[in-house]
């Protein structure tokens, strides 16, 4: 985790409290040093590897959870105004944006219309008892608090690792304003910088295969390997709310070195088959992110009219 130091004190303490006497007994410290083999194959090593790395990654989910809430609650703070029509985005971050509009239109009695981006999103609304509303309604929207996979220094973001990218963007682009919340690890120089997963591609499930295989002619010479999405709970590919299939563009470095996201959006709208794109190219105009310390990292914000 980029820049959080005290997991090295939970490492030594964790280390010092949880080896055995006999475990000592049998290895001393410099036999440590010497048989370092012999150490990690021990039972009593693996056992307190498997505690210390369970404590670090629930260590590590409660700092990025509470850089999230952080990111979420100024994001909702700063630009939610009594009388708004409000695009919910999707993702965990999200949940805490929603929160807070809760809180806020109980506490100051505001009036508002939300639009969701996904079946997670309405369902927030509908849990939080907000006025929910859809785009055949309200086309105007004042603004969407969403989050993102990654975002670059020119706010080009990658979204749709939650696999809403359609509505998302459907959202954004009707929205006057897109705001974007998340927690310190989707701040990037480039795209791709930190996101490894791909460019998400929202696809009609015919012809899938013939996408792909396009896809992976320019993905393969450059180090990636674009693929069809699989399911974790049923048998078969992911199916969105949209009932469409998902491909992950895996690019390698490509945004680093060689094309603009722009470049790359345009040539992947020339593919048919390929519904929506999760790049999200010029359309953010301010990104919240929360950063370890307790503080929230803002960019200036983009005038996109």
């Amino acid at each position: 985790m980029r820049g959080y130091s005290p997991l090295k004190g939970l490492f030594v303490t964790t280390l010092s409290s949880t080896l055995s006497s006999s475990f000592l007994k049998t290895y001393s410290w410099k036999s440590l040093q010497v048989n370092s083999y012999s150490y990690f194959k021990h039972s009593t090593f693996r056992a307190w590897k498997q505690r210390t790395f369970s404590k670090m990654s629930e260590l590590d989910k409660s700092v990025l959870d509470a850089a999230k809430k952080l990111a979420a609650y100024q994001a909702v703070d700063d630009h939610i105004e009594d009388g708004m029509v409000i695009g919910i985005g999707s993702g965990s971050t999200v949940v805490y944006a929603v929160e807070r509009i809760a809180e806020r239109t109980l506490s100051e009695s505001m009036k508002l219309t939300c639009i969701p981006t996904s079946l997670q999103a309405k369902d927030l609304i509908i849990k939080h008892k907000l006025p929910l509303s859809d785009l055949d309604v309200n086309y105007h929207i004042d603004v969407t608090i969403d989050g993102c996979d990654e975002c670059d220094s020119n706010l080009n973001l990658i979204k749709g690792g939650g696999g809403c990218l359609l509505q998302e963007k459907i959202v954004a682009a009707a929205s006057k304003k897109l705001i974007i919340v998340a927690d310190y690890t989707k701040d990037s120089t480039f795209l791709g910088e930190n996101w490894q997963k791909g460019i998400p591609l929202e696809i009609s499930q015919i012809g899938w295969k013939v996408v792909l295989e396009k896809l992976n002619r320019v993905s393969k010479p450059e180090g990636g390997h674009s693929i069809l999405r699989q399911a974790v709970k049923k048998m078969g590919p992911i199916v969105t709310d949209n009932s469409n299939f998902l491909i992950d563009f895996q690019v390698g470095n490509i945004f680093k070195d060689k094309k603009s996201p722009r470049e790359i959006e345009t040539w992947l709208k020339t593919i048919p088959g390929i519904l929506e794109t999760g790049l999200f190219v010029d359309m953010a105009n301010q990104a919240y992110f929360g950063q370890p310390d307790g503080t929230v990292r803002k960019t200036e914000e983009i005038d996109r009219k």
